[in-house]
């Protein structure tokens, strides 16, 4: 059991204010693996205080410098795959080989990203007689969810590092191990003391404090959109900068001309992934009404062909759910969505065969799916596939466009150009074409309640960094 009992705090690392702790239970198991300390107001304030100490040095900080302390994060981080692996397997259910790949594998290119990025963005530019000039914006507040815990930390914190910006994170309390890793990683580079500051503990505490603080500048967060808009009225008061990455319900539309079998195993692994515990997972399957039968024994072959089980076992396909809270929401939306009409293709509520311990779910498959279906319209965050139907193009797109969500979404077509005509009129951030891959430099990020902002690559670097003009004499210019 791994056990913290600090805050890294000012770049030391301090005993909290508070004695209380939280425990951390293993997702396969439900033993407790970890235990970490429950921060309060009290933390929360000195972690603040740290950050704004720590901001003018650190701005000033040539950029080139701040990549080098990136590189030398990223180089930490990798040493420590395996035991990062192993612990955000425990705290989420991403099957050990998946965890290595994305939820370590990720992070670690992206704090290298963001020190090639310092070293080659354009801080400064001349347009005219003005000297436009992309400062950071201060003092930073990351609240960061639980399903991809260390890429969704590092998105934030190795942007705003690179940006300039002094931080403040709250990691979620189910999956926040993985933190403390990276603050130990962070201490070891020699990051200056105050640059980054971890308090743990729950949201009602930590994060108010934290979101609503005068000297915090800017907050990102990531995670449900009821927990978004009150990070936005907490942080209107003193109007700051708030970037918002919130839920989805994305569509994969699957166009009469597609290769079906291609695009329902496709849409099915792309639901599964991470247990279904991705904010951006197609989560509805659009087919034309007369392909029904054949989208139905698709994805019915393909979701019987995960493997359930332990995330350690390199057997395993679709591990846990994080938590008994998420476990109870799944099973209740499946149970939810038989009741509302939807037929049940394969899987349901009830417990795996062979998984009586731990917090696991079947792969499910819900078919002839009303669009306005509990099922259709709300984000339930597990393995679960509905079925849509549609008649044709027009109404496929009002479907997938009917949603309070527009995180990410797909389009199968016989050809990449019809398919791109249909994205087109797609109201959702980020759209793959005909299976087209990740992206890591491409902008992540939703229209509607899916939040605004964008996160990856030099997208990510920009909503950290001001504009500042200054206007220069005629002679200045010429000269």
């Amino acid at each position: 059991m791994k056990t913290y009992d600090r805050l890294y705090i000012g770049g030391k690392w301090l005993s909290p204010s508070g004695e209380g702790t939280i425990d951390v239970i293993d997702s396969g198991t439900e033993e407790i693996m970890g235990r970490i300390p429950e921060g309060n107001a009290a933390d929360a304030e000195a972690a603040v205080e740290a950050a704004k100490l720590a901001f003018d040095s650190w701005a000033a900080t040539p950029a080139t410098e701040r990549a080098d302390y990136l590189e030398k994060i990223a180089a930490n981080l990798k040493a420590r795959t395996e035991e990062l692996a192993t612990a955000i397997s425990g705290e989420v259910g991403m099957p050990l080989k998946l965890s290595r790949a994305i939820q370590v594998g990720s992070p670690v290119y992206n704090w290298n990203a963001y020190a090639k990025l310092a070293r080659e963005f354009q801080f400064e530019t001349r347009v005219g007689n003005s000297l436009v000039v992309r400062e950071p914006v201060g003092v930073v507040a990351a609240i960061t969810p639980w399903n991809y815990p260390l890429n969704q930390i590092t998105l934030k914190v190795a942007a705003a590092l690179a940006a300039g910006c002094t931080v403040v994170l709250k990691p979620s309390e189910v999956a926040p191990l993985n933190a403390f890793m990276l603050a130990q990683a962070i201490h070891e580079a020699g990051l200056p003391a105050g640059v980054f500051n971890l308090v743990s503990g729950y949201g009602p505490v930590v994060g108010e404090i934290i979101a609503s603080h005068p000297f915090v500048d800017m907050v990102s967060f990531t995670g449900s959109t009821r927990a978004g808009k009150r990070v936005s009225e907490l942080a209107a008061a003193s109007v700051k900068r708030v970037a918002l990455e919130l839920g989805g319900k994305s569509a994969s539309v699957v166009l009469g001309d597609a290769d079906f079998a291609t695009a329902v195993n496709s849409t099915v692994a792309a639901c599964y992934l991470n247990s279904g515990q991705t904010c951006s997972a197609h989560t509805r399957l659009l087919v034309p009404e007369s392909r029904y039968e054949e989208a139905r024994a698709l994805a019915k072959a393909a979701a019987e062909s995960y493997v359930v089980g332990d995330p350690r076992s390199e057997r395993t396909r679709l591990g846990p759910l994080a938590s008994a809270v998420q476990l109870e929401r799944v099973r209740s939306y499946i149970e939810r969505g038989i009741a509302e009409g939807a037929e049940l293709i394969t899987g349901g509520a009830h417990v795996p065969d062979g998984c009586a311990k731990g917090f696991f779910v079947s792969p499910t498959v819900l078919g002839r799916v009303h669009p306005k279906a509990t099922v259709a319209q709300e984000e339930i965050f597990g393995p679960v596939l509905s079925i849509i139907t549609y008649k044709d193009e027009e109404e496929a797109i009002r479907i997938a466009n009917d949603s309070l969500y527009g995180l990410g979404g797909a389009v199968w077509a016989g050809s990449d150009e019809r398919a791109i005509g249909v994205a087109r009129r797609l109201r959702t951030g980020q759209v793959d074409i005909n299976g087209g891959a990740w992206n890591m430099q491409a902008p992540f990020g939703g229209f509607k309640q899916s939040g605004y902002g964008r996160e990856n690559g030099v997208y990510g670097l920009e909503e950290y960094l001001e504009y500042k003009s200054m206007q220069l004499k005629a002679d200045r210019v010429a000269g």
